[in-house]
């Protein structure tokens, strides 16, 4: 039976090896969408090398691989299991994994969907807070891989481009912190401080007037509204990386100060993760938790992330299957570009399935292409 509805989860990816790290990092160092360095053909390889081996050891402490794409195939087939009844008119569903710097690529989606004999296409994106540097990324990346292939109109598209208030992200999000506190004594527990805690992306995207900060706040607030504001809280950002300005602050150095102020229960929330991997694994866990452990924070704990968890998955369904009925290629925001933008590729949308606004983003498009 041929495939009617394909949909693929977009992320940044991880190397499933330590001898795939390398090539990972190379690829991230040359994405402009992301970074964007003097000289970057030349410093960004650089830039790879010289961080290869430290990142492989942080992989080696995590099992020799990035879980992500284990997590995502969890997820994604969890997802489809409730799509397939929550949707039936578009059903048999199936999910395609799209990272953008770690295999399967966007490439191997396409070819996989074109075999399966997929129609409709729903790009959805595994970043739940949109910013230009990942989900716009990633979407302009696929775009640009159906082009190479030939398959500009092998399917009719629409996108999930953000969710950071999704009420079923809100609700297991909520549900993590919970499960976090209580691994501390019960106590203690109205001393825990919540470190809510986000990727960075360098100042440059902020500049432009990328709306990152904005979600990521938007998702800490309902959270906190969710649990009544009952514990006092903090937003960081981690994985600042290269010779540029990032996004502030550091939850490295916030960590540093709350051990010099005497705080003693800490409670990480990563809010833009919603699976496993080296961020949590390794940064948080490892890195940040031996930092804490020098400062003085003697209770550092993390909530559980989202991985194989039930209700997730049915969030997700719920998401493509809201999304399907209401007619619409994307969110409202989608085609607002950002004031300082100067990329002719923001906010394309590849074939899109018919509607009004679809119409209209499909011609501006073509207008910058």
């Amino acid at each position: 039976m041929s495939v009617q509805t394909g949909i693929v989860m977009l992320n940044l990816g991880g190397p499933a090896t330590l001898d795939e790290v390398g090539p990972f990092l190379v690829r991230l160092f040359a994405d402009r969408e992301i970074i964007q360095l003097p000289l970057q053909a030349w410093l960004g390889p650089f830039i790879a090398r010289r961080r290869t081996a430290a990142v492989q050891e942080n992989y080696r402490l995590i099992g020799g691989g990035s879980p992500i794409l284990r997590w995502t195939t969890i997820q994604g087939e969890g997802m489809i299991r409730w799509l397939d009844r929550l949707s039936p008119a578009t059903a048999p569903h199936r999910f395609y994994v799209a990272f953008r710097y770690a295999p399967p690529f966007s490439e191997d989606a396409l070819r996989q969907m074109q075999a399966d004999g997929v129609q409709r296409a729903v790009a959805f994106t595994q970043y739940p807070q949109f910013s230009c540097a990942t989900t716009g990324s990633s979407l302009n990346e696929l775009w640009r891989a159906a082009r190479r292939l030939g398959l500009s109109n092998a399917f009719s598209w629409s996108v999930i481009d953000r969710w950071p208030t999704h009420p079923g992200f809100i609700e297991a999000m909520t549900r993590s912190v919970q499960l976090g506190l209580e691994q501390f004594p019960a106590a203690e527990r109205d001393n825990v401080l919540l470190l809510f805690s986000a990727h960075s992306l360098p100042l440059k995207i902020i500049d432009r007037g990328d709306p990152y900060p904005q979600e990521i706040g938007a998702s800490v607030q309902a959270v906190m509204e969710r649990l009544g504001f009952a514990y006092e809280y903090l937003l960081a950002y981690q994985s600042a990386v290269g010779p540029v300005r990032w996004l502030g602050p550091q939850t490295e150095q916030v960590i540093k100060q709350l051990g010099a102020q005497g705080r003693r229960n800490v409670l990480v929330v990563p809010i833009a993760f919603t699976s496993d991997h080296i961020e949590t694994l390794a940064e948080i866990d490892h890195e940040y938790g031996e930092l804490a452990h020098r400062v003085g924070i003697t209770n550092f704990k993390r909530v559980p992330a989202l991985n194989d968890d039930e209700n997730f998955q049915r969030t997700l369904a719920d998401l493509v299957a809201d999304h399907l009925a209401s007619g619409r290629n994307h969110s409202r925001q989608y085609p607002l570009r950002c004031p300082g933008c100067t990329s002719d590729q923001c906010r394309n949308l590849l074939n899109p399935v018919a509607s009004p606004e679809s119409v209209e983003l499909a011609h501006n498009s073509q207008l910058r292409l």
